[in-house]
């Protein structure tokens, strides 16, 4: 007769079988592994093997002193290993004894001395002419300061470079809504800005003053860039539309059409003409210029793909979406080269550095920078707690994160450092709400920055000249590396 066994839920079963495990350990938890003498000769005698080979045959020299200690026998020899050396020493080798284990560097003299010292089997390892640096440098190499006999410390962070602060200089107003987007011609003349009152406005880069407004879309404007090879600007919105504008003509001579829902961001091939789209529909297109043909639509995102970047290199796309992931993109195929899910919350902005082959990605969670072509985590920039919109790096290795709630951070590229942190007031009669920052880009010059917000304005940042590493220091502590692979 069977009897019939009560059923639990997998939750259950898995609480009791930790709750066996822990009442099975508690009790030994604390008490430290006994230490077996026979193993921990045999690593000992490798290590030493490993780190002091090159000197062991070697009667130890030290300074002030005209003796040279007895040979003896290696405590840790073993029949399998050989004395290094092309001759074969007649000799055992030199124990090391506690008068010999923290050795000093010899002097000059001592080394000659050491030198003619030896016994004649092992005058084929020394020339009285070997240079002093050679043999300081072999010792040092199989001493103490690099042995792994001695526990290393933890890496800690190098020093940051020093970057000037940067200071608000020049703010512009004239747009209706909030401005989404800039983009700065490639002659560094003038900038582009979009915005949610639906208009694309041309502003002068020196003096700040407007110069153009092109009207045309039917809903807020979330992306522009100006071609380097053609006298183009493209512009996407949030009406599904994608549309090319002739500068000379300041009129709309094509539109791309093929996306599902509002596009989000747009960005231009540098050296084949070649434009691609992302949008909310989960996917992006890349478009023929010419012919509007859309050559691929690369889907894979589950979610709206909030950004998108170009470059002439494999990967030739990247994308980041709100499915958390970031997918480079094989142009040629229209597949995905590879996926990168090591962030936790939506993936707003992506940024290229200018001279590195490396990338930024930008989320509540964190900043993280990679390494191409197939996405190798470098290391996460933690500290900007916010909804990041925008990122921008120069080729200073100054990077710029913009966030919702108004604030921008400025990092050290190579080392992560947080130098400086701004928030700009808003513009009087908006909301302190109305503090976001939406996008932003250096100039092609590199000393201003240019910032679209959510106070209907632009603002423009230049480094303080008068700023000097004495009167702005590095506040700098070095700390131990948080390098996650999440």
């Amino acid at each position: 007769v069977f009897q019939d066994v009560q059923k639990h839920s997998v939750h259950t079963l898995v609480f009791r079988s930790l709750k066996r495990t822990h009442d099975m350990f508690v009790s030994d938890q604390s008490k430290p592994i006994a230490l077996d003498e026979k193993s921990h000769n045999i690593k000992m005698s490798a290590k030493l093997r490993a780190e002091y080979g090159a000197v062991l045959h070697m009667p130890v020299f030290k300074d002030g002193r005209d003796k040279v200690p007895s040979i003896a026998t290696d405590p840790y020899s073993h029949p399998g290993y050989s004395h290094p050396g092309n001759c074969k020493a007649k000799d055992e080798s030199v124990a090391l004894s506690e008068d010999t284990q923290m050795q000093t560097m010899p002097s000059e003299a001592a080394v000659n001395a050491l030198a003619l010292a030896l016994p004649a089997s092992q005058s084929c390892m020394f020339d009285l002419n070997l240079s002093f640096e050679l043999l300081q440098a072999l010792l040092e190499g199989g001493g103490t300061k690099n042995s792994s006999l001695v526990p290393r410390k933890a890496p800690s962070m190098p020093k940051p470079q020093w970057h000037p602060p940067w200071k608000l200089y020049r703010v512009i107003s004239g747009h209706l809504g909030w401005v989404r987007c800039i983009a700065v011609e490639p002659g560094n003349q003038w900038f582009v800005t979009g915005s949610a009152d639906r208009t694309i406005k041309i502003w002068d880069l020196a003096s700040g003053r407007l110069k153009l407004s092109l009207t045309g879309h039917i809903s807020t404007v979330r992306g522009v860039a100006v071609s380097t090879r053609s006298p183009y600007l493209f512009s996407c919105g949030e009406d599904k539309q994608v549309k090319c504008w002739d500068l000379e003509y300041n009129k709309v001579i094509r539109h791309y059409h093929g996306h599902l829902s509002a596009v989000y961001d747009l960005d231009l091939h540098p050296t084949i003409d070649v434009l691609v789209t992302c949008s909310r529909d989960s996917t992006a297109r890349v478009w023929d210029i010419r012919t509007k043909a859309n050559v691929h639509t690369l889907s894979g995102h589950t979610n709206t793909v909030a950004t998108v970047k170009c470059q002439s290199s494999e990967p030739q796309i990247i994308t980041g979406s709100h499915d958390t992931s970031i997918r480079l993109w094989d142009l040629i195929a229209g597949k995905t080269r590879a996926t990168l899910t090591n962030h936790k919350k939506s993936v707003r902005a992506l940024v290229l550095h200018p001279r590195q082959y490396t990338f930024a990605s930008g989320s509540p969670d964190n900043i993280k920078q990679w390494k191409f072509p197939e996405g190798n985590f470098i290391q996460n920039l933690s500290g900007h707690n916010a909804i990041i919109n925008t990122l921008a790096v120069n080729s200073d290795g100054v990077l710029v994160s913009g966030a919702d709630n108004g604030t921008i951070h400025m990092w050290d590229w190579r080392t992560g450092y947080n130098f400086q942190r701004i928030h700009a007031a808003v513009q009087p009669g908006s909301l302190d709400s109305e503090s976001g920052i939406f996008d932003c880009t250096f100039d092609h010059s590199e000393s201003r920055l240019i910032t679209a917000e959510a106070d209907k304005t632009i603002k423009v940042y230049k480094e303080d000249d008068t700023a000097t590493e004495e009167t702005h220091p590095v506040n700098w502590k070095p700390e131990i590396l948080k390098r996650k692979r999440f």
